[in-house]
């Protein structure tokens, strides 16, 4: 449901679960720090301790002894044509990201918590102001060279310069960074309000700088580049396929963050169709499926492979931040200015239909910015966060302060004509009238008409199903499908009226924010505020949303975000589940304990006997 994700782009080597993944997972902000003396530690967190020791050997999720060996192979939608996911141009490998290593690990079993992993220390100074890294001795290159204080510098100062703009906001309050040791590097902030930053930096990829500085780093082309990672390419067909090995004698593979993770070599093939896609799957062709189609779950799965136990089928608790995923509008056109047409519209979209004859009633409707976590705001606002919107009182709806915010719930029958009724009153009161059975604006008479652009002819049954809807308002919505490349394309330049968005979100919210929502960040081309949000009031509460002293006060200012957010009606809110589905051969072995995620991926193994048994 979406073209691109920076901010998965610059989580993807530290989710386990990325590596492998048909897309980026369900991750999503970063974290920041905890200590407050000035000690050299093995982990961080924004707020609140972490929880493992400094002599801690593996996450508990993670197995130590797992064997290595075998190869996964995947499935995928599209194409690529380079190995760099952190620039704007083209379409990056699925797994490109496994091929580089960060400065820390984050834990897939606590909130925001961070580990030794390139840097085997790391300090946050008394004031708040820096924090110092220190590198592991033994990190190395894909080519055998020595990861240096150098690389850190250069990979920090590229990702902002030439990486996706989202970089740029992300690490705004970073001053400068510097080389303060032989083993070390300082980042110097700006501020010292910003708790997230030293987490963030954890996060930051590293590359080879004697490697870019003799390869362009924006080319986007085919040549498989050096990295610190656990992986490195082995072969690969332009947009077909592409083939990961494990690194020998990797220099990672027994720090604690790492210990019993990538433990197989991977293999990737692309499909041109969906439908393609799932029938590969069920045929052997590829070894693991994550699920988002409820149709083909409560319907496709009823083959012999499964009923023999060849695949097993799974559902398992999601404990991570859902986000939101909706039909965003860009309010960069002029027909979406208006807040009362954004609202009849979401009026107009029969979530309750949709669940019951397309996905089997296999989701819950969106009604928040932070689904599935608890920074969702509920009920009226009270207490701080109704101090927080008092300040912003004369910008902001009356509804924001007297309304709780409800999404309407239809009977289900396709057109509930007491909510159309409704839908239909607001488009008037902005001056849409009906004539002749079609929708016009009253003083121009140009016809409501807009497109609605989608990347996967999947997409186009819901799609269907709103466009019935607003015809019954005098609204022609078109539909146009396009491929996954002309779709990145369109929708870096925001060229389209209206896409399906997912806005990624992780417990704890706070720097890249501002580059979903703040007005600087609206006609940044490659930008991730899809919507074209220009808000004032966002702004100001997204800045405060970042300085938070401790996670009490950031949830009343995330709440507020959420409630501004969703009475400005930026797009229609679609659904999201609290479960992972997922399908696989049965050929691997994995540990009990899961990761919030409920799936672990990067620490399944292959067992030698289970494949030879499904190969039969």
């Amino acid at each position: 449901m979406k073209f691109r994700n920076p901010f998965f782009v610059s989580m993807f080597v530290l989710c386990a679960s990325s590596l492998y993944a048909e897309s980026s997972p369900p991750i999503s902000s970063p974290p920041a720090s905890s200590p407050t003396t000035s000690q050299p530690t093995h982990g961080i967190a924004i707020f609140g301790d972490i929880q493992y020791p400094a002599d801690f050997t593996h996450f508990k999720y993670a197995n130590p002894d797992a064997p290595k060996g075998g190869v996964m192979k995947g499935g995928t939608f599209g194409s690529f044509d380079n190995f760099n996911p952190f620039i704007i141009k083209g379409n990056a490998a699925i797994g490109s990201g496994s091929l580089h290593c960060t400065l820390l690990a984050m834990a897939g079993d606590e909130p925001m918590s961070m580990y030794a992993y390139l840097a085997e220390k790391v300090e946050l100074a008394p004031d708040r102001k820096s924090v110092t890294f220190t590198l592991n001795k033994n990190a190395k290159f894909s080519d055998g060279t020595t990861v240096t204080p150098d690389d850190v510098i250069f990979s920090f100062n590229i990702l902002r310069e030439k990486g996706i703009p989202f970089f740029a906001q992300y690490y705004h309050d970073v001053k400068a960074v510097e080389k303060s040791g032989p083993e070390q590097v300082r980042f110097v902030f700006s501020t010292d309000k910003n708790k997230e930053l030293p987490v963030i930096l954890g996060q930051l990829a590293v590359f080879s700088k004697a490697y870019f500085e003799k390869h362009d780093f924006e080319k986007g082309d085919l040549i498989p580049p050096v990295g610190c990672g656990p992986y490195k390419v082995k072969s690969f067909q332009a947009g077909q396929t592409v083939s990961y090995e494990r690194v020998p004698g990797w220099w990672g593979e027994n720090i604690p963050s790492q210990k019993g993770q990538s433990n197989f070599d991977l293999t990737y093939a692309y499909y041109r169709d969906q439908d393609v896609l799932f029938e590969a799957f069920k045929a052997g062709e590829f070894d693991f499926r994550q699920e988002s189609i409820a149709k083909n779950w409560m319907q496709g799965y009823d083959i012999p492979a499964v009923k023999e136990g060849r695949i097993i089928k799974m559902e398992t608790t999601n404990a991570l931040p859902q986000g939101m995923q909706m039909f965003a509008f860009n309010t960069r056109k002029p027909i979406f200015k208006d807040r009362k047409v954004r609202e009849a519209l979401t009026k107009a979209f029969d979530f309750e239909w949709a669940n019951k004859n397309l996905f089997f009633n296999a989701y819950t409707r969106n009604l928040s910015y932070f689904n599935n976590s608890d920074m969702v705001s509920s009920g009226l606002p009270q207490g701080e966060e109704l101090k927080i919107l008092e300040t912003f009182k004369n910008e902001l709806p009356p509804e924001v302060f007297t309304k709780v915010f409800k999404l309407p719930v239809t009977n289900g029958m396709g057109n509930d004509r007491k909510i159309m009724a409704e839908a239909d009153k607001l488009l008037k009161e902005a001056g849409w009238i009906v004539k002749n059975g079609k929708r016009v604006n009253e003083k121009t008479g140009q016809p409501f008409t807009f497109e609605f652009l989608l990347n996967e002819p999947v997409y186009e049954r819901i799609a269907a199903a709103y466009q019935r809807s607003l015809a019954s308002l005098g609204i022609q919505m078109t539909i146009r499908t396009v491929t996954p490349s002309q779709y990145i394309e369109k929708a870096e330049t925001y060229d389209y009226d209206m896409i399906i968005a997912t806005i990624p979100e992780t417990e704890t919210p706070g720097n890249e924010q501002r580059e979903f929502w703040e007005t600087k960040t609206a006609d940044v081309k490659g930008g991730y505020n899809l919507s074209g949000v220009k808000d004032s009031v966002v702004d100001k509460i997204v800045e405060l949303l970042i300085d938070s002293p401790d996670r009490s006060v950031l949830k009343d200012r995330v709440h507020a975000l959420d409630r501004v957010l969703l009475w400005g009606y930026y797009g229609v809110p679609n659904y999201h589940s609290k479960l992972s589905r997922f399908a696989y051969w049965n050929k691997f072995g994995m540990p009990d304990i899961k990761p919030k995620d409920g799936i672990g991926l990067s620490t399944w193994w292959v067992d030698p006997e289970l494949e030879k048994k499904v190969k039969g």
